[in-house]
């Protein structure tokens, strides 16, 4: 008689599961094999994707044994960094910013030879904190060529939807051979000038016709754009597009000259027919020429890398408060009192800060 409890895959003849090959488990615990830190800048600077995508992961990480690590691989990544050009791209949900990456470094890679790096900040997810829209999922055909990397990082909650860790991951992806860095920032309406002052190129995408509510949230940030794209124009929208764009034009003219000697315009595009994309990536180019030639180039990296060591200054110490035990627990109680009404947040803070000084 037959044990109830039994699995049918147990007692029926034929129905046991195979074991794996041998071959397929040995690759599977190489690639989850734990890297040395050697062996992660070997990689690196091989070029190797996997290895790359390792590293990055490594910064994202919150451990402090990691971030250990991290921090020696980008020290000797940083010699060989700096050799690409930057390139921002923001703009209104539904713009079409990963469509117009994957035609960009689509066309980077066939016209140029040059490789590819996406770093497309996503939206997090509230719960797990993880990416939610998947931007290497929406990216088919670019991340299918050998010469791309694409790095989806959920923007968990920073400011202007950027990783706090992008600006590292941009250097290692300089140090793996990536010519083009593209930077994807989620844009729902924080400030951009997170991602504007990490990059070379800002780049604005806009739709023609998208209503003021939805357009309005990008007019403070194309101050701060070098060009301005109207994308989606094809078919029936064309028309719209090139109005679109004539507007953005006009608009560019009341403000401020830039500091870098470039005067930002307006393009329109179709990343599904692919119309505009050239004229795009030369925009990038001549921007790129123009400021190197007159030093603006060299000088706007200088500055980047200047406040970027002001910004991780500040994350530490915050980072080191927060964590401090006694300032949790008072924090808790400063909290409670500020809420009720029973003390004022000035007070409250002076009070934390005098404490951690102590």
């Amino acid at each position: 008689m037959v044990d109830q409890t039994e699995s049918a895959l147990r007692v029926n003849p034929g129905c046991r599961v195979p074991e794996p090959p041998r071959d397929l488990i040995t690759r599977a615990s190489k690639r989850h094999r734990t890297l040395s830190r050697q062996q992660l800048v070997e990689g690196i600077l091989r070029g190797d994707r996997t290895t790359l995508a390792q590293a990055i992961t490594l910064i994202e990480s919150s451990r402090a044994t990691d971030r250990e690590l991290a921090e020696q691989i980008i020290e000797e990544c940083l010699p060989h960094s700096g050799k690409s050009i930057r390139v921002g791209i923001t703009g209104v949900p539904g713009a079409g910013k990963s469509s117009v990456i994957e035609a960009l470094g689509t066309f980077l890679i066939r016209e140029h030879g040059q490789k590819v790096a996406v770093l497309a900040i996503d939206p997090s997810s509230q719960i797990s904190g993880g990416s939610i829209l998947g931007d290497k999922t929406r990216m088919n055909a670019l991340a299918s060529s050998e010469m791309a990397f694409i790095r989806p990082s959920p923007s968990r909650g920073s400011l202007g939807g950027v990783a706090r860790r992008t600006r590292e991951a941009m250097l290692l992806c300089e140090a793996a051979g990536y010519e083009n860095i593209l930077v994807e920032t989620v844009g729902v309406g924080q400030s951009e000038t997170a991602v504007h002052d990490m990059v070379d190129f800002f780049l604005l995408l806009m739709l023609a016709g998208a209503g003021d509510e939805l357009q309005g949230m990008k007019r403070g940030v194309m101050e701060l754009a070098d060009l301005v794209v109207i994308n989606k124009a094809d078919g029936s929208n064309l028309r719209a597009a090139e109005r679109a764009r004539t507007d953005a034009q006009d608009a560019l003219h009341y403000f401020p000259s830039s500091h870098s000697g470039w005067t930002p315009h307006a393009l329109k595009c179709s990343a599904q027919t692919g119309n505009g994309i050239r004229e795009l990536s030369e925009c990038i180019w001549e921007y790129t020429a123009l400021t190197r030639a007159n030093g603006w180039f060299s000088l706007a990296r200088r500055d980047q890398t200047r406040r970027w060591m002001h910004e991780i200054i500040q994350q530490e110490l915050r980072q080191r408060f927060e964590s401090d035990p006694s300032i949790r627990t008072q924090l808790e109680l400063l909290e409670r009192e500020v809420t009720e009404g029973r003390t004022t947040s000035f007070r409250a803070a002076r009070t934390l800060l005098e404490m951690y000084s102590e």
